[in-house]
């Protein structure tokens, strides 16, 4: 990054939603640095919240905890965010869950709780919160979203079809929302990793199918956290708003 670059945030409000940990982490730490005041929200890991707070330069930021796929949790959560720090420039939207559930494994109990969840987290969750972060950024004249969504959306998940579906929904949405929102200066983009070095990814790495993943690269590695908050503060940075959607 150029020095020219470094403070491309400064004067932002930031909400990065599942900010506790890896590519949330990262992300929060990228925009900090480029000067932006970041809501770190969590869900349940609140040690590892205040954690990525203290790792922020900058500030003052702020810690929000919610479970966004609640009914009504969106509009608190965005509104205590615009109030704190008087306003939201950004929404990364990188809260989400992975579970596994093979349609040629699950249960008849199963199937359904399973679809509900993922969908309820992954795309009504995200869904509710551009809903109302929308509304914040039309009244301040524009702002940009990224989404974080997964290559899985494009290549298909066997083993998580549920997963997959939903990932490719919020991207479907972005594309939507985009339109709808350009005229207001809201630019919605999405970010879609392959496997990162991260801890929800840790057992599956170190695991009898590491080689096989990381070898799916070129690189013959996969991706850091750093280098995915690099795409999200590029595509949030007002640098490339003709990429929206």
């Amino acid at each position: 990054m150029s020095m020219s670059d470094a403070r491309e945030f400064e004067g932002k409000r930031a909400l990065v939603t599942g900010a506790s940990r890896g590519i949330g982490r990262a992300v929060a730490k990228r925009l900090a640095r480029g000067g932006a005041r970041v809501a770190v929200h969590y869900r349940a890991r609140r040690d590892e919240a205040e954690e990525t707070v203290r790792s922020l330069e900058g500030g003052p930021h702020g810690l929000f905890q919610a479970d966004a796929a609640a009914a009504g949790a969106a509009r608190s959560l965005v509104d205590n965010v615009a109030r704190e720090l008087g306003g939201l420039d950004v929404l990364v939207n990188n809260a989400g869950i992975y579970e596994a559930e093979s349609i040629t494994r699950a249960s008849d109990g199963e199937w359904r709780p399973h679809w509900e969840r993922n969908l309820s987290v992954n795309l009504l969750g995200p869904a509710n919160l551009m809903y109302r972060a929308a509304r914040r950024m039309m009244e301040g004249g524009g702002g940009r979203i990224v989404n974080v969504t997964s290559r899985g959306a494009f290549r298909g998940e066997p083993d998580a079809p549920a997963y997959g579906a939903a990932k490719a929904a919020l991207g479907s949405l972005g594309q939507s929302l985009a339109q709808a929102l350009a005229p207001y200066k809201i630019y919605v983009m999405t970010v879609a990793p392959g496997w990162v070095e991260t801890e929800m990814a840790a057992d599956y790495l170190r695991g009898p199918r590491g080689e096989e993943i990381r070898s799916q690269s070129p690189l013959d590695r996969v991706a850091t956290p750093e280098e995915v908050a690099e795409a999200v503060a590029f595509l949030a940075s007002g640098r490339c708003d003709f990429a929206t959607g």
